[in-house]
């Protein structure tokens, strides 16, 4: 969850419901107004190339929860600046084209498509209406992406299986629903429960007039399963990835102190099935 205490148009943050519209659009302001520092300080950690899943540091090049790509035609969706499509084309071997919602993250993905040498397709697009035939796709993926920042996952899921291939394989990581009754805090702070997980209010950040300018989204796990299960997705495996030893970076509420004792990702492998 983020926070800024600097920004000044910040009025007021908690959890509290708003109106479903207010919030689904608040991400692609609050993107585009925030890429360059978002990218500025995790960038290193990201890479230009590379596919991470998690603050974890777990990489698709261990991972390899999408199978082997070669060839593939892949999706990235809520791509930022397409890291993760980058690698897939440059090492992977895949067909990948990267949509997000933010033009300004879609922006630094082409700087580093010129400066790496290796075009991305870029699209600007929401992830709950993708401009894609159906069964384009042989594998579908988000890192964090787009699922956090709509009230409505369900039909980013439903877009999902359509542009995917019967056998086509979704995998996305969140943030850990456990999370969400724990203070955003990478400290000791942070490993004492002070919310309810079932407490499904959104977290949300308003200006002084009212005007949302972030939301973020908790699912609980039951949550997540139903809504893949729902979409017509078989869930193969939740991988719920370890603070690994030696691993001190500090990214939000993510951390050594909480990671040693609570998980901080989900990531949910499914496919369709075969018809």
């Amino acid at each position: 969850m983020h926070h800024d205490p600097g920004d000044d148009t910040l009025a007021s943050a908690g959890f509290r419901r708003v109106p479903d519209a207010e919030g689904g659009q608040a991400a692609r302001r609050w993107w585009d107004a925030n890429a360059g520092e978002y990218l500025a300080e995790h960038g290193d950690f990201l890479g230009e190339v590379d596919l991470l899943w998690c603050p974890e540091g777990l990489r698709e090049s261990q991972a390899h929860l999408l199978g082997d790509v070669a060839g593939r035609q892949v999706l990235e969706v809520g791509a930022g600046a397409a890291q993760g499509s980058r690698w897939l084309r440059a090492v992977a071997g895949a067909h990948a084209v990267a949509t997000d919602v933010s033009h300004g993250m879609l922006a630094a993905g082409a700087a580093a498509d010129a400066a790496r040498g290796v075009p991305v397709p870029l699209v600007q697009a929401d992830a709950r209406a993708l401009p894609f035939p159906a069964a384009s796709f042989d594998v579908v993926f988000t890192a964090f992406g787009a699922l956090p920042f709509v009230p409505d996952p369900e039909r980013v899921h439903a877009e999902v299986a359509r542009v995917l291939r019967p056998g086509g394989r979704w995998v996305f990581s969140v943030t850990h629903p456990l999370r969400w009754a724990f203070p955003d805090d990478p400290g000791p702070e942070g490993l004492t429960a002070t919310r309810s997980y079932f407490d499904r209010r959104p977290y949300v950040e308003q200006a002084a007039d009212g005007r949302v300018l972030y939301a973020e989204y908790h699912r609980t796990l039951g949550d997540h399963v139903a809504d893949v299960v729902g979409a017509g997705f078989v869930l193969d495996r939740l991988v719920e990835p370890e603070w690994p030893s030696g691993h001190d970076r500090v990214w939000g509420g993510w951390g050594p102190v909480r990671g040693a004792r609570l998980p901080g990702t989900a990531i949910l492998v499914t496919h369709l099935p075969a018809r």
